[in-house]
């Protein structure tokens, strides 16, 4: 079937995969609810957002910022969610060749948007592209933080391909970094899957099943190319 569209993850994807020091982050938004128990809660923090990323492998359910301060035990802080932003803004900057892709992909009339999972809000990752000057690029985007469900759970892409507005998954391609959420999530629900490796997958951070890619490619440019191949 004849590619209509294109649903991108983020975090690896779009935006170059950073080995971050998650602790040393939760510590630092901590540090605004109460300082002299930064590390402790902190630690707590981070304990949370493990723990979360981990049940979500298993059960798919999504979850936000504040479900981690509730999962902790922890008050949500205004100051403390400000310090996660700051401090997480170096790794997301986006890929040098994102424009010149999707510009490739408007030339051959492709719908694109982004399916991304995250605890973060929409208004962090727009401010981002927006940022980037490629928000507008895109048709639509789904952040899980606004949905029940995580990838790979089959609603997660259905929710994707709703915000840009395509009704079947055959006609539909998946590009992500990761073998569990991006190439045999999508894959269930009859999507092909392009595969781009940039990321270094830490061991606990697989799921149960590996997917085989129908492409892989190395860099976002070689896109356009592999999408001209199954035309």
């Amino acid at each position: 079937m004849t590619v209509e569209a294109v649903l991108f993850d983020w975090g690896g994807t779009l935006t170059p995969w950073l080995t971050v020091d998650t602790r040393r982050i939760w510590v630092e938004a901590a540090r605004r609810v109460d300082p002299d128990r930064a590390e402790e809660l902190g630690g707590r923090l981070a304990t949370a957002d493990g723990a979360l990323w981990q049940r979500s492998k298993a059960e798919f359910h999504a979850f936000t910022q504040e479900d981690v301060f509730r999962e902790a035990g922890i008050p949500l802080s205004t100051a403390a969610l400000d310090t996660l932003r700051e401090e997480w803004e170096h790794a997301t900057f986006t890929d040098p060749q994102v424009p010149g892709m999707l510009a490739a992909l408007r030339e051959r009339g492709l719908s694109v948007g982004i399916l991304s999972n995250t605890p973060w809000p929409r208004e962090w990752h727009e401010g981002w592209l927006r940022r980037d000057g490629v928000l507008d690029s895109f048709d639509g985007s789904v952040f899980t933080s606004e949905i029940p469900w995580n990838k790979p759970h089959a609603e997660a892409f259905r929710a994707g391909m709703a915000a840009i507005g395509v009704t079947r998954p055959q006609s539909c391609v998946y590009v992500g970094d990761r073998l569990f959420e991006d190439v045999w999530g999508p894959q269930q629900l009859g999507m092909r899957a392009v595969h781009i490796p940039h990321s270094v997958i830490p061991p606990e951070q697989g799921g149960h099943t590996q997917g085989v890619p129908d492409a892989t490619i190395q860099e976002l440019a070689e896109l356009a190319a592999v999408l001209d191949s199954w035309a």
